[in-house]
């Protein structure tokens, strides 16, 4: 893939309006049926509603002449118009929610996937993340120390690569990408979920990916008062390998929804609250294997393979939870409706992690220890199997890493119909904020003191299985003590014995949208909508970090560490000492401020104002003797971006405090159009079977901290040499855009079930990617910057840029079916699987991301499995509900936070995950409506594993357990 950064051509706004491909195509395709023979007679298209389906009891608009197209589900439910008698229609359950999501998809004009609560507050899973991974060509990445499914990636792009929308409106972020994180999302507070795997022009916020739709409830569209509660009581890392202490959670939901003054108001309200403390997760970090390394009575160093060095750790999680949903809606009469959507979730996420890091081969990096030297060893084919390492130092680690955050949003949109047009008006005001807290504590020996290592069990690559031991207690307190152990700040001169850092993030989206639609007569074109959006959004990042240091400054001072409580250190096999850190500022430690470049770096604001106008035109014709329907539309985006941040020049830096190394606010940015074409066609080959075929142009917006200014210059290395670098952001870089062609065939069985079969290709004009190059820092170095030897000014440069992009292309096979179907003896009995296989041309420059290790140049896509299935199992009958779930995914470059909140790429091992559920409802007496359940998550207690060269020789490992879930719910 060849890459390039043409800004001259890519800042000429009249470009954007160049006649690409796709908007050729529709403009073709408008052209040769502006007066064809198939116009159609309008009856009343304004009244047509969008296709939607209720999740729960419905009763259709009675204001609307045209009949509900939603399944009605749930209890009895009246469903009535003007022009059709009362019926009623039960289905509950799996089955519910099923049907409910093959009406969305069925009925919508462009490709999608949906998700539909089998019941109120009653998602498939436990999570948002969870249910719509089971979808085609959707994968999960659980959060590598929650264990829980929190990253989605679609069609194998990574997740910033999705645009992400409550109830059709964007949100703000808590992270550093655009789309905020399911885990903020209770699935009991989620209606539906749609994945709209191509676009329409009226859709804001599309993603290159997809565009992720959360949909909470209306209360006008069910058909009576409903009130649901439930509880619930869970295990969790059940079954660990190492006997880690379990962990236990409470959760507890309340919905009720109402209507009221003959159905003109209604009000539907979800209230969610859990508390967990997960289970002990044993993970293990190796730093690889030396092939040298220093014995006795030789001056350099001999050939030998030996472990390089090693972590182990073992991690606790909480989640705590609050979150609420209220929606209000007024219809007065047919021809006005006003709805007002309230959202907030507040959560608490914590991490306490007690373990133990050693150099084993190599050093820790620290001033304070000297070179290793083995002995007792023994030798096989330049293998030492095992032996004793002597001026040696380990350390302790009690970290706690934190975060509070909230999430507020509401929308109010207003519909109006005057004469033959449909009028709308949505408010939008989104804002989150996170306030992150991370304590690292180092203990063991003090400054001076050494110790010894032995190991056994070492084949030359087996890095996980072998064993160690220290040679002093590190669970005895006065072995183990508070102190700068290592000297990692540089000694004496900067003791550290421990690290705190408090980032705050903060985001605001605010936004405007007025929208027109009519009936006309043009051809096979039955109704137009016009469109006017304005978001303006503004996000920054900053805070505070600095070393910890034992009260008095001493660089040699220690502390007793407070308690007495000890801890496996992660599958060690040896205790540590272990305490939590929280609140210990004050009483322990005291902080220095420190403020360098790479923290200066970290602090950014960026504003965007984004301007959207669409038309779309609704079709409804016939083609080659096939009937059809869909949508034809283009929207031109106007982006004005300004990203701020701070420029450091390590040279002239005395210090780390605000004082002693100033940095000067820098800022930049551009302003540019897109034009994005897009095409959707349904057609209809009879027997409820349909060809589907979409075509559109289509962008993802950069990470928001990617669009920072400010940079840093350092001396540092590059390849074993010492070279001045620099990393920044780029204030004026344009999105992904790309093309891109579906085509999908789907035979329904009425809403019982589907098969289907699609094919995809993503064609990329231009991708973001980062990159290090040479640069003459001549005109940003002071007489203080630190040079390498030779004074050259000449060194490497990373930060984000454009390139050309390359293509991704798969396929996808799905089928929903009830066994009923096969045999009325299987009646309750049915199966959902789907299967994904998808490929790219792109490749990375590996040197870009720094944290990313081995021996190849570049590295693939991240997010990009290139294989997904998912089955799922199900029985439904007589008030029992048992389903047997499994999703697979082939490794991939996955997304992790590092110790610094910071995000980075690893490669994942593939993985099977299994989840159990089994539930009963009381059907009749004075408990009807009362049902038990139990569920079991990651059943096979699949590990996390993480890899640099080969999948089958893991560097990282985390076990998380089963979680098992019991509890009640009741719904009257």
């Amino acid at each position: 893939m060849k890459f390039f950064a043409n800004k001259r051509a890519a800042n000429t706004a009249t470009r954007a309006f160049q006649l690409s491909p796709v908007a050729a195509g529709c403009a073709i395709f408008l052209t040769a049926f502006a007066g064809s023979a198939y116009a159609q007679q309008a009856t009343d298209t304004t009244a047509t509603p969008a296709p939607t389906v209720q999740t729960a009891d419905t009763t259709a608009d009675t204001t609307n002449n045209t009949p509900n197209s939603a399944v009605t589900t749930g209890q009895d439910a009246t469903v009535s118009t003007t022009a059709t008698p009362v019926q009623t229609v039960r289905v509950t359950g799996i089955r519910r929610g099923i049907e409910a999501a093959i009406s969305i998809k069925k009925n919508s004009s462009s490709i999608v996937e949906a998700i539909s609560a089998e019941d109120i507050g009653k998602l498939p899973d436990q999570s948002v993340a969870d249910s719509i991974s089971r979808l085609p060509g959707v994968s999960a990445q659980r959060g590598r120390s929650s264990g829980k499914s929190a990253d989605i990636s679609v069609r194998g792009l990574a997740p910033s690569f999705n645009g992400t929308l409550l109830n059709g409106r964007e949100m703000a972020s808590t992270g550093n990408a655009r789309s905020p994180e399911f885990d903020l999302f209770p699935a009991e507070l989620m209606g539906s979920v749609v994945i709209y795997k191509t676009p329409d022009a009226s859709v804001i916020g599309q993603g290159l990916a997809a565009t992720i739709d959360l949909r909470t409830v209306q209360p006008l569209d069910f058909g009576k008062r409903t009130v649901a509660v439930s509880y619930k009581k869970s295990r969790l890392g059940v079954k660990q390998r190492d006997g880690l202490p379990e962990g236990d959670g409470d959760r507890a939901t309340l919905s009720y929804i109402d209507q009221f003054a003959n159905r003109t108001i209604g009000v539907a309200i979800g209230l969610t609250r859990y508390e967990e403390l997960g289970g002990g997760q044993s993970k293990f970090n190796s730093w690889g294997v030396a092939d040298e390394v220093f014995v006795p009575g030789v001056k350099d160093k001999v050939k030998l393979k030996v472990p390089n060095g090693f972590g182990y750790d073992t991690e606790q999680n909480l989640h705590n939870r609050d979150g609420a949903f209220a929606a209000f809606q007024f219809r007065p009469n047919k021809n006005f409706k006003s709805t007002v959507d309230l959202f907030y979730s507040a959560g608490e996420t914590g991490l306490k992690k007690t373990g133990f890091e050693a150099g084993v081969a190599g050093n820790a990096g620290g001033k304070y220890e000297l070179d290793h030297v083995l002995s007792k060893s023994t030798v096989t084919n330049g293998v030492a199997t095992s032996g004793t390492i002597s001026n040696w130092k380990g350390v302790v680690r009690n970290h706690y890493e934190g975060a509070e955050d909230d999430l507020k949003s509401v929308g109010w949109s207003n519909e109006l119909k005057i004469g033959g047009w449909t009028t709308g008006a949505d408010l939008t005001w989104s804002k989150a904020t996170k306030l992150g807290s991370r304590y690292e504590t180092t203990a063991g020996t003090l400054p001076n003191q050494q110790d010894t290592l032995s190991y056994t069990g070492f084949n030359g690559a087996n890095v996980t299985e072998v064993k160690y031991t220290p040679g002093l207690n590190y669970a005895d307190r006065s072995v183990a003590v508070l102190t700068d152990t290592m000297g990692w700040s540089g000694g004496a001169s900067s003791p550290q014995a421990g690290y705190l850092g408090q980032p705050y993030v903060e985001d605001e989206v605010k936004a405007i949208r007025l929208s027109a639609k009519t009936g006309v007569e043009w051809g096979p074109v039955v109704a137009t909508t016009y469109g006017l959006n304005f978001t303006a959004r503004d996000k920054s990042r900053a805070g505070q970090d600095g070393r910890l240091m034992i009260i008095g400054g001493n660089p040699a001072g220690s502390a007793t560490v407070p308690g007495s409580g000890v801890a496996q250190a992660g599958a060690s096999g040896f205790n540590v000492v272990s305490w939590d850190p929280r609140g210990s500022l004050g009483s322990v430690y005291e902080l220095a401020p420190k403020v360098d470049a790479d923290i200066l770096n970290k602090f950014w604001d960026v504003q965007e104002r984004i301007s959207t106008a669409y038309v779309m035109g609704d079709l409804d014709g016939e083609l080659f003797g096939l009937p059809y329907r869909g949508n034809v539309g283009v929207q031109a985006v106007h982006t004005d971006q300004t990203g701020n941040g701070y420029k450091v020049d390590s040279g002239n830096c005395k210090g780390n405090t605000p004082t002693s190394c100033p940095g000067q606010r820098v800022t930049g940015g551009d302003k540019y159009w897109d034009v994005l074409p897009s095409l959707n066609m349904s057609f209809d080959l009879g027997n409820d079977q349909f060809l589907r075929v979409g075509a559109a142009k289509v962008v993802s917006r950069a990470n928001l901290d990617d669009l920072r200014a400010g940079s840093n210059v350092t001396l540092g290395n590059n390849a074993g040499k010492s070279v001045l670098t620099s990393t920044s952001g780029t204030p004026d870089l344009k999105p992904f855009r790309a093309k891109s062609l579906d085509l999908s065939y789907e035979k329904y069985f009425g809403n019982k079930g589907y098969v289907s079969a699609a094919a995809f290709y993503k064609k990329l004009d231009t991708y973001i990617f980062r990159t290090a190059r040479d640069f003459d820092f001549a005109g940003f170095i002071t007489p203080e910057t630190n040079l390498p030897a030779g004074g050259s000014t000449m060194g490497r440069f990373t930060q984000p840029q454009n390139g050309s992009g390359g293509n991704i292309r798969g396929f996808e096979l799905a089928a929903n079916l009830p066994f009923s179907m096969v045999s009325p003896y299987l009646d309750g009995f049915g199966m959902l699987v789907n299967h994904s296989d998808t490929k790219s041309s792109i490749e990375l420059p590996r040197e870009g991301f720094a944290n990313v290790t081995g021996s190849a140049a570049t590295i693939p896509l991240p997010g990009l499995s290139r294989k997904v299935t998912n089955l799922r199992l199900y029985y439904e009958k007589h008030g029992f509900q048992i389903a047997a779930a499994a999703r697979k995914r082939s490794s991939f470059l996955g997304q992790v936070s590092d110790f610094q909140d910071n995000a980075q790429l690893t490669f994942i091992k593939g993985e099977t995950i299994v989840d159990l559920q089994a539930s009963y409802e009381i059907q009749r007496g004075w408990l009807k409506g009362v049902s038990l359940f139990a569920q079991a998550q990651n059943w096979n207690n699949a590990p996390f594993l993480e890899f640099t060269e080969d999948e089958n020789n893991p560097s990282n490992r985390v076990d998380y357990g089963r979680t098992y879930h019991f509890g009640a719910s009741y719904k009257f």
